[in-house]
């Protein structure tokens, strides 16, 4: 975390911390999910026990610092969907305000991943 605080970090190198911190958050926050046990048959004709999702999962990024994270849940789970939503803090009651949102259409079935980068305050989700 120091790297990426760090105001003499290189550009380069505020990229790959980030990267990596962002890669950790998504991998903890999937070791939440719930798990079933499944049984596979390897290529040599062995059998496997090991865990599976219960369920699908979804992403959903907080335009525009979310599609950072995007990236690394991708790399943790090809195949994911990913949706957007637009909050902003609204002038005259300093509350959030949505603008915008796409999400899956049965993100309702699904457990979703909150991308959302906000080192500092996190202020716009709250």
């Amino acid at each position: 975390m120091l790297m990426i605080r760090d105001k003499d970090t290189e550009r380069a190198d505020f990229i790959f911390y980030s990267n990596r911190i962002i890669r950790l958050l998504v991998e903890e926050g999937l070791n939440h999910l719930p798990v079933v046990e499944h049984t596979v048959t390897t290529p040599v004709g062995r059998t496997y026990a090991g865990l599976m999702f219960q369920g699908k999962i979804c992403g959903v990024s907080i335009m525009r610092a979310g599609e950072a994270m995007e990236q690394g849940l991708r790399d943790c789970c090809r195949s994911v969907r990913i949706g957007k939503i637009l909050i902003q803090r609204d002038e005259e009651t300093a509350k959030p305000k949505l603008f915008y949102d796409k999400l899956p259409e049965d993100i309702a079935d699904r457990w979703v991943l909150l991308l959302d980068p906000m080192f500092a305050t996190g202020e716009v989700d709250s």
